[in-house]
């Protein structure tokens, strides 16, 4: 018989090793994605506002445009862009920037258009690139037929992503040359089926109006061009006309996120207030919100002013739009503006204008107001 010696086996301290060799690749890898979790690689963040801009052949758009550094990026960041429709140039203003760690820098993105670019709607994306480094967002530029010298109109946002059945909000605002009577405005088709369209006010003595087009849950999805008219006499009495369109996207996809906000208190004459706008995000995950609007729908008179009939009209009030960068990053459940750390002066404003008819008649009116905008998942 052979005696033991009582030592393990070869084999069984080769086992042993390579147990303990795997048990350290697995705490390497592990260590590895820990570390890869809490030292993000370094990225640039970029913004626009506003997301979208309507002109006429031969105007210019100007965008805001903010950088941020993400993940510990620091260096040089060279701006560009591209989608621009034939016979449009754009320039940045700088044209590069320099991010420190966690830093952001602006730069203004000035796009000229000449009187035979082509009209429609074309999606503009801006980069920012340093390096193997490199952000980018989009945005919207639709390019009107030039008709008048006397009367132009301009729509913001002139693109809404929306699902069937919600509501999409577009504001007009009308440029004035020797034309200061009323303009009317109407939808001279592109409407998906069932869908209506209003505008408010109609006609128009100011400067904007804001068009509200309704959709139902039936029509197919898909993109529709609008195709708006504003007619109004000038000075001789001769009619004249402005031309706009705006694109409408319908995307079955898109959980209808709701925004909400009321006025602060009352209005007076002449006055304003901003608007901490609710945000409620159905969905399980962040979402990117571009082209907030807001319409004031309707207006409400205090008792007393109904009982002495003193005029008061959605025509009284303005409305300035949210003017923050975009995309506008919402976590699921519900935010506001404040919660997500954007600025007073950015918000969304509604004013009263000063005028003698409306110095009673609206005096504790209480405002009805509509909003949309476009989300997509992150």
């Amino acid at each position: 018989m052979h005696k033991q010696d009582g030592h393990p086996r070869r084999g069984t301290r080769t086992g042993i090793k390579a147990a303990v060799v795997a048990l350290l690749l697995v705490l390497a890898s592990a260590g590895a994605l820990i570390a890869a979790a809490n030292n993000p690689k370094p990225g640039i963040t970029v913004q626009v506002a506003p997301a979208s801009q309507s002109v006429q052949q031969g105007q210019a758009a100007t965008y805001s445009v903010t950088l941020t550094s993400t993940g510990g990026f620091t260096g040089a960041v060279n701006l560009a862009t591209a989608g621009l429709p034939a016979g449009a140039a754009g320039a940045f203003t700088p044209s590069s920037v320099t991010l420190n760690s966690g830093s952001t820098a602006t730069s203004t993105l000035n796009v000229t258009t000449a009187t035979a670019t082509p009209a429609g709607t074309s999606s503009l994306t801006i980069t920012g690139t340093s390096g193997k480094v490199s952000g980018s967002v989009t945005a919207g530029l639709t390019v009107n037929y030039r008709i008048s010298s006397t009367i132009s109109v301009a729509a913001a946002p002139d693109s809404l992503s929306v699902p069937p059945g919600a509501t999409a909000v577009y504001t007009l605002q009308l440029t004035r040359n020797n034309l200061s009577g009323p303009v009317t405005f109407s939808v001279l088709g592109g409407l998906p089926s069932g869908a209506t369209a209003s505008f408010s006010p109609n006609p128009v003595t100011g400067t904007s109006t804001t068009l509200q087009v309704a959709t139902t849950a039936t029509p197919p999805t898909g993109s529709y061009n609008l195709y708006l008219v504003g007619t109004g006499k000038d000075s001789s009495g001769k009619s004249q006309y402005a031309y706009s369109n705006v694109q409408l996207v319908l995307d079955s996809t898109i959980k209808q996120f709701v925004l909400s906000g009321n006025v602060p208190g009352t209005l007076s004459p002449g006055t304003s207030a901003g608007l901490d706008l609710q945000i409620n995000n159905p969905n399980n995950k962040a979402l990117a919100l571009t082209n907030m609007s807001v319409a004031v729908a309707g207006v409400t008179r205090s008792a007393d002013a109904a009982a002495r009939n003193l005029p008061c009209t959605t025509a009284d009030f303005t409305v300035i739009q949210y003017s923050g960068p975009y995309p506008l990053t919402v976590p699921a459940g519900s935010s506001s503006l404040s919660g997500l750390r954007v600025t007073q002066t950015a918000w969304p404003k509604v004013g009263m204008l000063d005028t003698s008819a409306n110095q009673d008649g609206c005096k504790g009116a209480t405002l009805q107001l509509a909003y949309s905008g476009s989300g997509q998942g992150n």
